[in-house]
Order: structure tokens, then C-alpha cells, then sequence
């Protein structure tokens, strides 16, 4: 958001999730107020990076899986986060090179690396919208979102460790908003923090995050499922984010490192993975 004199603030005085996310990813764009905020999440959940990355390959699993094996070609990514990659356009043009990608993220700094979003296939189409997730009309009448994707054609709407920042039941009816548009066919992606493996691990999760200016709610398995009530899940329905489809190579982690290989030394899951199809 610019000033009065056209100035983008940054709020590099306010931690900002997208910027604690780039941090345990190892990203360097991202201030003090961030850093000071992600070390007193970490003393909550000593495995935030795992998480981090976690979500990070379920999100490269499942943009594989709709692209290859499902034909998807049409993907509405909100809650981007600070480029990294692989990025999901990349994962998903590496298959179907046509695919149409639109980012979305409320924070000015994804803003100014928006360009490293939108270097694609020849092919393909990427373009970004600065807009926040409690805005679904905006989002959806947006000038980039109406000359990039055709909603009359399947669309999958990623929402990666993105719906736990939205407290309340009103989240419920923003997710119903983004999906009606869509066409039969349409893909839900979600990763989501819950507190049904480790409780107390979530519980200081949240209250670190909430000190830091940042509203956070962990669902329980219910309230995940809630968001997919009217889809049909598919395999292997809503698991825990490193269940989803584990076992290939984690791109994120080293070469020929896999899923199962850490399993047996893993911490407790911190949330939920899942992908529903639209009848």
C-alpha cells in the first residue's frame, strides 16, 4: 500500500506470515520484526522448518499429481508467499507447459518479486494480483484473473497454510465464494494446522504467532473436512500433509531423500493435507 507521497510501505516493522515463511525456508526477504516473531514460533514447534518445507513438497506433490496425471490446466494460487522455488507454476508448466497460473498474496514485498513469478513456458501464462484472501470478489473479478482463466473449464484453487490465518466461520464462506465460480471438475488444494497430533505443540504455535501481531486458528479434522463438505476428496483423502501422496522425492529436501526415509525420525504432524474435486 502506498503513502500520501507514493511510497510502497513495506511494514518491515510488522511481521508478516509470507516473510516468517521465506525465513524458514531459508529466504532473505524478510526484516527483524519477522525474524524476532519466527524464533519465538520456533521455540513453540522446534520442527517449523520440517513444516515449512513439508508443506512446500505437498504442494509440489499435488500440483504434479492435477497437472500430469489429472489434466489440470488452470491454477488460482492465493497466498503465494515470497518466490521460492520450485514455484507452482513451474511444477506445473515442468508438465503441462500451457498451463495458466494467477498468484494472488496480500503482501508488498511478494508485490516486488512478482517478476520472478511470472517468467514461464513460452507456452504458458502467469500473471499476479495483489489482493487478500478475505476479499474473494476482488480476487475473482480481477483483471488479471478474468483474461487468465476461463471458469467455464476446471480450475485448481490452492490454498497452501493459508486458511489457519483466517479465524472464524466466515473463512468458510470465503472458500465457498472462490469455489462457486468454478467449473465441475475444480480441485481444492489445502494444507491446514491442526492440533489433533500434537496439541500443545499447536497451542504455542498459535499463541506465538497471535503475540506477534498475526490472528491464527488451528482446525481440528472437522473443521478441515467442513471446507471440503460439498467436494468429493480424492485419494488419499484429508492425511496429514506428509502422508499425501509420500514416498517420491521431496524436491525441497536433498537428492534421493524421501519421505519414508525420514519418517521413522519425524516429529508429530502439525496439520492437515488434502485435495477435493468439484461435482
Amino acid at each position: 500500500m502506498a503513502d500520501d507521497g507514493g511510497v510502497v510501505d513495506l511494514g518491515q516493522d510488522r511481521a508478516h506470515s509470507a516473510r516468517i515463511y521465506d525465513y524458514y525456508l531459508g529466504g532473505r526477504d524478510n526484516y527483524d520484526a519477522d525474524r524476532v516473531a519466527a524464533a519465538a514460533i520456533e521455540q513453540a514447534i522446534p520442527s517449523v522448518r520440517t513444516v515449512a518445507r513439508g508443506n512446500r513438497s505437498f504442494m509440489v506433490r499435488a500440483v504434479r499429481h492435477l497437472s500430469a496425471d489429472l489434466g489440470v490446466r488452470q491454477f488460482l494460487d492465493i497466498g503465494t508467499g515470497i518466490p521460492t522455488e520450485p514455484n507452482l507454476h513451474q511444477v506445473a508448466q515442468e508438465a503441462a507447459p500451457d498451463a495458466r497460473v494467477v498468484y494472488v498474496d496480500n503482501d508488498p514485498i511478494v508485490l516486488a518479486h512478482a517478476r520472478a513469478l511470472l517468467t514461464g513456458t513460452p507456452e504458458g501464462v502467469t500473471r499476479y494480483v495483489e489482493a487478500d484472501v478475505r476479499d474473494p470478489a476482488r480476487i475473482l473479478s480481477a483483471t488479471e484473473v478474468e483474461a487468465t482463466l476461463d471458469f467455464s473449464k476446471p480450475v485448481a484453487l490452492s490454498l497452501i497454510a493459508l486458511c489457519h490465518f483466517v479465524p472464524g466461520d466466515g473463512v468458510y464462506d470465503i472458500i465457498d465464494t472462490l469455489l462457486a465460480p468454478l467449473a465441475p471438475g475444480s480441485f481444492l488444494v489445502m494444507t491446514h494446522l491442526s492440533p489433533d497430533f500434537d496439541p500443545a505443540m499447536v497451542e504455542g504455535t498459535v499463541a506465538a504467532y497471535r503475540q506477534s501481531g498475526i490472528e491464527m486458528e488451528a482446525r481440528s479434522y472437522d473443521g478441515v473436512a467442513r471446507f471440503f463438505r460439498d467436494l468429493d476428496l480424492i485419494e488419499p483423502g484429508i492425511v496429514a500433509i506428509d502422508d499425501w501422496h509420500a514416498g517420491g522425492v521431496i524436491p525441497d529436501l536433498p537428492d534421493g531423500v524421501s519421505a519414508l526415509d525420514t519418517a521413522a525420525s519425524a516429529p508429530p504432524a502439525a496439520g492437515y493435507a488434502a485435495v477435493g474435486r468439484k461435482r
